[in-house]
């Protein structure tokens, strides 16, 4: 589906700041069309209204509606994003899969293979459970061929994008050890959503700097999922999550141990081998630290490498935008490869 032709897409929960973003990757999109936007709060409303940035965009006077997937496919949208809480997400991508449409799911709903894990970790049944083994993970740079093909992918959550991009090609070639993997990851506040919430007031995360969500993230269940399936092994980590006063921006550093004998150079090969040509991951090289502000608002993550003979381990480095290579912009490059477009369309923004 590639040439000319636009492609109708709908935005799903296109309010929250995953939605927002969708929205103005989409508009600046060239093979796109905004044919239906969806919004319980905003129904009736247009776009140009609800978000004022949009005025004068050429979808300023497209109408928010309910989100019904009877509303979504007679809009004649061929593929619709996902951009829900979980649990919500799920009810109404198996109705929109039913009627034909692709669907890209921002939210958790599909990310897990076990449903064990997922009742788990997302404290209760799953939905739909028929559809998690139809799902494809959507780390372009890990299934890229898979998403080509897929009906519905399950976009990775921000943290998950930080930690897997750098550990996945050392696990594959073993050059660190699946065990004792330690993760401490730094995240901006619209990471939480648009939820009211005191711990996310301004005054309460302004000027301080403290962590959440440990020991058991619920990304936690997709980061070792994931790693698992590369080491060929069950691998259990330990991740630190943490709030930071800024808007976006996710910092990801990552101690591992050394298999005998890893260099430098033997890092820097394996990750050339895995993203010399990938178009969004920035190799920053040997002794390099990623910086969040070279990311932000771009669709790029990039990773710095260090070994420490002193201690044995491995040091990884990671940056991107939560809301950009972690959230919109990463299942935007899913819609590029699933249409036939270029992986980069839409997504060169500096």
């Amino acid at each position: 589906m590639s040439g000319d032709s636009l492609t109708n897409v709908a935005v799903v929960g296109a309010s929250g700041y995953s939605g927002k973003e969708l929205l103005r990757l989409l508009l600046m999109h060239p093979r796109i069309e905004l044919s239906c936007i969806t919004s319980r709060q905003h129904a009736g409303l247009s776009l140009g209204e609800v978000f004022p940035r949009f005025r004068h965009s050429r979808s300023e006077h497209l109408r928010f509606v309910e989100p019904t997937a009877e509303a979504i496919a007679a809009s004649g949208a061929a593929a619709a994003f996902l951009a829900l809480p979980h649990g919500v997400a799920a009810e109404i991508a198996v109705p929109l899969l039913g009627k034909g449409l692709r669907v890209i799911d921002l939210s958790a709903d599909f990310r897990l293979r076990d449903v064990a894990v997922y009742n788990e970790f997302y404290h209760g049944p799953h939905p739909a459970p028929e559809w998690l083994p139809k799902a494809v993970y959507g780390l372009p740079e890990s299934r890229r061929e898979e998403i080509r093909g897929a009906q519905l992918v399950a976009a990775p959550g921000c943290y998950p994008t930080s930690i897997l991009t750098p550990l996945l090609p050392l696990l594959r070639e073993g050059l660190i050890e699946p065990e004792g993997i330690v993760v401490s990851s730094m995240s901006g506040t619209s990471g939480a959503g648009k939820k009211a919430s005191e711990d996310l007031l301004f005054a309460e995360c302004n000027e301080s700097v403290r962590a959440y969500g440990a020991p058991k993230h619920r990304h936690l269940s997709e980061i070792e999922q994931e790693l698992g399936f590369a080491a060929g092994l069950p691998v259990v980590i330990t991740f630190i999550p943490h709030l930071v006063p800024v808007t976006a921006g996710i910092c990801t550093s990552i101690s591992a141990a050394a298999k005998p004998g890893v260099s430098p150079e033997a890092l820097t090969a394996a990750y050339a081998r895995a993203y010399g040509e990938a178009r969004f991951v920035r190799l920053l090289g040997a002794g390099k630290f990623a910086d969040t502000k070279s990311v932000t608002g771009t669709n790029f993550v990039d990773l710095g490498w260090h070994v420490d003979p002193r201690a044995g381990r491995v040091l990884l480095s990671s940056a991107e935008d939560n809301l950009g290579k972690g959230a919109a912009g990463q299942a935007v490059q899913c819609f590029n490869l699933m249409f036939g477009h270029a992986e980069e369309a839409g997504l060169l923004n500096f």
